[in-house]
């Protein structure tokens, strides 16, 4: 399984919704909480192309995009084969 990363805030309920459905699928991930290190913000900026907001998620060295992405991606039937690949 590729190695999961998730950039996140204590106050963010689409972050929550995101590890929740990561845990319902027995995915293990590093959680980055921004903030708490602030200056691992500027560097998901960067890792995301820009994004901003909280959760930005990373499957591999791949970036997903946010909760809403994550929850399309398992709606279509492809998050289990991006995370076995």
């Amino acid at each position: 399984m590729k190695p999961v990363e998730i950039y996140t805030s204590p106050l963010c309920g689409y972050c929550h919704a995101a590890k929740r459905l990561l845990k319902q699928k027995g995915v293990k991930f590093a959680e980055v909480d921004v903030l708490r290190s602030p200056k691992r913000k500027q560097e998901m900026i960067q890792r995301a192309n820009g994004g901003r907001t909280v959760p930005q998620i990373f499957i591999g060295k791949d970036h997903v995009g946010g909760c809403d992405d994550l929850y399309e991606l398992e709606r279509a039937g492809k998050l289990d084969s991006i995370l076995a690949a």
